[in-house]
């Protein structure tokens, strides 16, 4: 008996993969501005190396324009506009587009206020976190951003079996005098994207990071998608998961409570509800003297001694950062399971695949 040899993950030039999501999007009844930005961001996604939340994305949002539950014609509606904190229904439209365009409005805000928080109810999907937030860095800003899904619940809570989250993302841009500081991290032990991925491929999970219905932790995703399922653990898992637990509940009030939409309501299917904040460290004690002491925590945990030989200490984002480099320069490699899943599409709305670069 032989085995199929493992897929080769292909690179492609990062321009041409932005011009190829944008004309699917525009194909599928995306207007072109709107189109163009969730294109950035999901091959920002793949560029930083989160391939699950990259162009791994965009055959759902096509799914989605298709089914009408992602609407594609106007302007999110003002439900609340304080001078400092500005409320969106975001009517569905997609998630990529609402985030960047609410980015601005809260870099407006906290330009003149200090801070500058925008939340969004009823956002599409807004894929990768980490993908805005050297967007905001660029510009000496501080960012916070975090998401919840109201309609899903894939993750339970510390003690529990029966989920009640969706893996509730929070993110967060630092600046410094040199390399921001990219945080992205789930409030749970794993992502939806990553254990349906591995269970597809009959893949493992690094460490026990969900439980199966009756409460065993496992690597196996595939509880995941049994009967009755099990659930993605809370970060820290068994040991220290009332410490994810907390976060979690800390994002949902950031989100569904502040923008009055959540658990409490209807489903209205995948999406998304979201809350972002700009700071400007302007404001304060100043840009230089925020840079200056950023600057000298990151080095002293530069400077940290490895705990593992022929190891340095990085900060988070460090790692993104210098892939998105290195891609952009050799080509963003996919996931083996990407093309596949775009070539119907592709066909479909009559938009010719890149070809990939040659080794």
């Amino acid at each position: 008996m032989t085995t199929a040899a493992p897929a080769t993950a292909l690179a492609y030039p990062a321009d041409k993969l932005v011009e190829f999501a944008t004309q699917l999007l525009f194909a599928a009844g995306l207007g072109e501005r709107k189109a163009n930005a969730v294109a950035r961001i999901l091959v920002d996604g793949d560029l930083m190396g989160h391939d699950t939340h990259g162009l791994a994305l965009l055959a759902p949002y096509l799914a989605a324009i298709e089914a009408k539950t992602m609407q594609v014609d106007g302007e999110p509606e003002v439900v609340a506009d304080a001078p400092a904190a500005v409320t969106w229904d975001g009517r569905r439209l997609p998630g990529p587009w609402l985030v960047l365009k609410a980015m601005d409005l809260a870099a407006e805000r906290a330009q003149k206020f200090g801070t500058g928080t925008v939340v969004i109810r009823r956002s599409h999907h807004i894929a990768c976190l980490a993908a805005y937030l050297k967007r905001a860095t660029d510009r000496g800003l501080l960012m916070i951003l975090a998401c919840s899904d109201p309609a899903s619940a894939s993750v339970a809570p510390f003690g529990g079996l029966d989920p009640v989250f969706t893996p509730n993302p929070v993110a967060a841009g630092i600046p410094t005098s040199d390399m921001p500081v990219l945080i992205d991290i789930s409030t749970s032990a794993t992502t939806n994207g990553l254990t349906k991925r591995l269970h597809g491929e009959g893949g493992k999970l690094p460490a026990a990071w969900v439980i199966d219905s009756n409460g065993n932790a496992t690597d196996d995703p595939s509880v995941l998608f049994s009967k009755p399922a099990g659930t993605i653990l809370p970060l820290g898992g068994l040991d220290s998961g009332h410490k994810g637990y907390g976060l979690t509940l800390l994002v949902e009030a950031l989100t569904g409570g502040l923008a009055g939409h959540g658990r409490a309501d209807d489903n209205e299917g995948w999406g998304a509800t979201v809350f972002l904040q700009m700071i400007d460290p302007r404001a304060f004690a100043g840009l230089d003297a925020f840079t200056r002491q950023t600057s000298a925590v990151t080095q002293q945990c530069r400077e940290s001694r490895p705990s593992k030989p022929g190891t340095t200490v990085r900060t988070p984002g460090e790692r993104g950062l210098e892939r998105a480099t290195y891609q952009l320069e050799t080509g963003v490699k996919l996931h083996p399971s990407i093309a596949p899943m775009l070539e119907p599409w592709a066909a479909k709305l009559g938009v010719p695949i890149p070809a990939p670069l040659v080794n």
